[in-house]
């Protein structure tokens, strides 16, 4: 793949036939993907090739090979102009995402208590493969419920308050969204899972907040130094994972009927005008609000072992998804016009006074939440004007090895034993678990942020690292 350097952070893939638009690459040198042993410069090439692209294909400093659309891959495609949704943008895990809350306490206070709130975090907290959740849901109409109301209707049930609304994406909940778009096969998969976490790279990270970068920023955000922090990442779980799966096979059967061919089957796709691509952006937005909802489930569970075991509350600071499409409007060639705005493992990173901010937020612009590795820190960021990809940046470091390599690099290791020596406190994970996300599977987080803020996409707030973790 060739690639010329624009800027120390930005490199081009010239357009050639079949592009339609050219590819754009926000990385340093060192961030590029070997190209030996990572197809994902190809597959932003391939995105490049989606009827009713605009702009450019473009990839994240986190950027790795994933199914069909790179992770770290953003793409808008005109909607007037036949521009198409493709549920590889989006991925499995629909609106898979980060919540952050913040605990009005220190973490010197809280190391004499931290052995407890870990333990109870623990046994709070459904995870892995198999069922179980927070909440118990009576039948279909609840779980339709959940699909259109996400947060709100939890929060409505007693599951949080107003403001776990106000610093959510879409205050809880994504409009358009069709639960009878949803099969009975994901119904059946999602049914006994919200507030449970999963397993892989999901997590909930006891953190401390390490380093301010901007102090008037971070007040807005309620983050200050040295402030114990709780991070959640899950997704859709099995729900979100079957719709992906049904909408790749209807559209694969549909594309020729629209006239469509793309370069790789994993790109199948539909207008998001037509019956087609209606129906997965409803089922979409229905998996967005379920994991939205089972967010909102687990930081409920977590608020009561704070409360319980510290006397302390939790305050949301933001909820982010980082696999979604949208209908956003954009200024394109100077005219403000309705796209299809694919992140998949990029974030949104909405700029100060952006109207779809709540009143509290919009002076210092959208919280965006950049977990790391485990072990590593994670970033608080937040978006900037004038942001050359859709208002979009990164979500994490990005892999840099598969589970597998990372499960072999690491034999005849302890990685419990090394994250404890690390003074992190580890709950729940297998040795394969654990394994499979060591730091040395992923690029530096550290760096990828600063790709990220050097390209133009965000902007620095705040550092965190972990003090313990729960995993599946």
């Amino acid at each position: 793949m060739d690639l010329v350097e624009e800027s120390p952070y930005r490199f081009r893939i010239d357009r050639h036939d079949p592009m339609r638009v050219p590819g754009v690459v926000f990385a340093s040198r060192a961030l590029l993907p070997d190209a030996g042993a990572d197809k994902s410069l190809e597959q932003v090439a391939n995105v490049a090739t989606l009827p009713g692209i605009v702009g450019a294909s473009y990839a994240m400093p986190d950027v790795h090979w994933g199914y069909g659309f790179p992770i770290g891959g953003v793409a808008a495609t005109a909607v007037e102009d036949g521009g198409v949704v493709s549920p590889g943008g989006v991925g499995f895990d629909i609106s898979c995402g980060v919540r952050l809350l913040t605990a009005d306490l220190d973490r010197a206070a809280l190391r004499p208590r931290l052995d407890a709130v870990m333990d109870g975090l623990s046994e709070s907290t459904p995870r892995g493969m198999g069922k179980g959740a927070v909440w118990h849901l009576t039948d279909r109409a609840e779980l339709d419920a959940v699909l259109r109301g996400g947060s709100r209707y939890a929060v409505e049930r007693g599951f949080g308050v107003q403001r776990d609304l106000d610093r959510c994406e879409d205050y809880g909940a994504v409009a358009d969204a069709n639960p009878a778009q949803v099969s009975e096969r994901a119904v059946e998969r999602g049914a006994r899972q919200v507030g449970s976490l999963g397993s892989g790279n999901h997590f909930l990270e006891v953190q401390a907040v390490e380093e301010v970068y901007d102090e008037a920023v971070a007040g807005a955000f309620g983050l200050r130094a040295g402030q114990v922090c709780v991070m959640i990442h899950s997704g859709s779980r099995g729900l979100g994972h079957q719709i992906c799966t049904d909408y790749v096979r209807e559209m694969e059967k549909v594309m020729p009927g629209h006239g469509i061919h793309v370069p790789d089957r994993q790109l199948a796709c539909a207008p998001a005008s037509s019956h087609e691509g209606r129906a997965y952006l409803g089922a979409m937005a229905a998996a967005a609000n379920y994991a939205r909802a089972n967010r909102q489930l687990l930081a409920h569970a977590a608020r009561q072992v704070f409360a319980r075991v510290t006397g302390c509350d939790l305050d949301l600071v933001y909820d982010i998804s980082h696999n979604l499409a949208k209908i956003e409007t954009h200024e394109v060639d100077g005219t403000p016009r309705p796209l299809c705005v694919h992140r998949k493992g990029a974030t949104r990173a909405l700029p100060p006074g952006h109207p779809e901010l709540p009143d509290d937020l919009r002076p210092a612009g959208q919280p965006v939440l950049i977990p790391g590795s485990m072990g590593t820190g994670s970033y608080v960021l937040t978006g900037v004007a004038g942001s050359p990809a859709w208002a979009s940046t990164c979500h994490g470091a990005g892999r840099m090895q598969s589970r597998k390599q990372a499960t072999k690099a690491v034999r005849g290791h302890d990685p419990r034993r090394e994250l404890e020596a690390q003074d992190i406190a580890v709950r729940g994970a297998s040795r394969r678990g654990l394994a499979e996300e060591m730091p040395a599977a992923y690029k530096d987080v550290t760096a990828v942020v600063a790709a990220a803020e050097g390209a133009g996409l965000c902007r620095k707030v705040a550092r965190l690292v972990p003090i313990g973790v729960v995993k599946g």
